[in-house]
């Protein structure tokens, strides 16, 4: 297990800037409050009063300490506590895919900035693992404002030594060194790969929530002609003709097939799951699944 350093060049500097800020400014009391409801509730055990902080959720504000202090208060339960959280993250060849704006792997770094931003604004620790078909990488949790820097910077500048992936490997290792639950986002294609076994397995030892990253062109083929296409895992090669309907419709019934038997696979083993595109933005789907995942808390409750 190896990181690669280098000197970062002015551009990549400025992209990895760009996100921290994109972050940031994502990062506000809506989006602060709605991780918290998913994933620390508001509690049944009243603990203590405190100041309002910035990101704090404003249905927890103390009205009568508010109303006497002129300055507003929140509640703290006992149930809010110190969550651990750890971004596992495809890097292997297909994450270096996209035909919109942006590649996949550089989706998987907003997000995870996104995410990560967010938790260390509620106090929780930050891990991250990069994995191919085996640990390229791994980042224990910890807290810090550098820390977000840290795992921005090395999911856009990592260079993995295998193109593959398999979950089988980083899962173990990850059930392995990290003991205590933890809030665990998967964040990858889940293309050509048996995902079944291994993710139960983790599903099991930790809260797992799936992100699903997709391109159009993975599913929609354009009428252009001869194609030479090739799988970026295995570097096979193929001549295609795109003019065929035939071929792009069984082109694009074999991918949505493809994502409908992974969705149904987290449906059955009770994962949650997030699928986000690289020509839609990001910030809904995550909090669209923030407040479904409260209304289960709460019905739960």
């Amino acid at each position: 297990m190896s990181h690669n350093v280098s000197a970062l060049d002015p551009a990549l500097l400025a992209r990895i800037k760009g996100i921290q800020i994109l972050a940031r400014y994502l990062v506000n009391d809506i989006f602060a409050g709605e991780y918290q409801s998913a994933f620390k509730g508001r509690g049944m055990t009243f603990d203590a009063v405190r100041e309002y902080q910035i990101g704090d959720d404003i249905r927890t504000l103390d009205w009568n300490v508010t109303a006497r202090t002129s300055r507003p208060h929140v509640k703290i339960y006992k149930d809010e506590r110190e969550l651990t959280v750890i971004f596992l993250v495809d890097i292997s060849a297909s994450s270096h895919f996209g035909t919109v704006l942006q590649f996949k792997h550089e989706i998987a770094a907003e997000i995870t900035a996104l995410l990560a931003y967010t938790a260390l604004k509620q106090n929780d620790k930050v891990g991250l693992l990069i994995f191919s078909d085996r640990v390229e990488h791994f980042i224990p949790p910890k807290k810090g404002r550098g820390h977000a820097w840290r795992i921005i910077r090395d999911i856009l500048t990592f260079q993995p030594q295998s193109k593959k992936t398999d979950f089988t490997v980083p899962i173990e290792f990850l059930n392995r060194v990290v003991a205590k639950r933890a809030v665990t986002f998967l964040i990858s294609d889940f293309q050509g790969v048996p995902y079944e076994r291994s993710l139960r397995n983790l599903s099991t030892r930790h809260d797992l929530i799936a992100i699903v990253l997709s391109d159009r062109r993975e599913q929609e083929l354009p009428p252009i002609g001869f194609l030479e296409m090739e799988d970026l895992e295995t570097g096979e090669m193929i001549l295609v003709n795109t003019k065929q309907k035939k071929f792009r419709d069984r082109f694009l019934e074999l991918n949505l097939e493809r994502m409908r038997t992974l969705c149904q696979f987290f449906r059955s083993a009770g994962i949650d799951f997030i699928e986000i595109a690289t020509d839609v933005p990001y910030r809904d789907p995550i909090l669209k699944f923030f407040r479904h995942r409260e209304k289960t808390r709460m019905r739960r409750t």
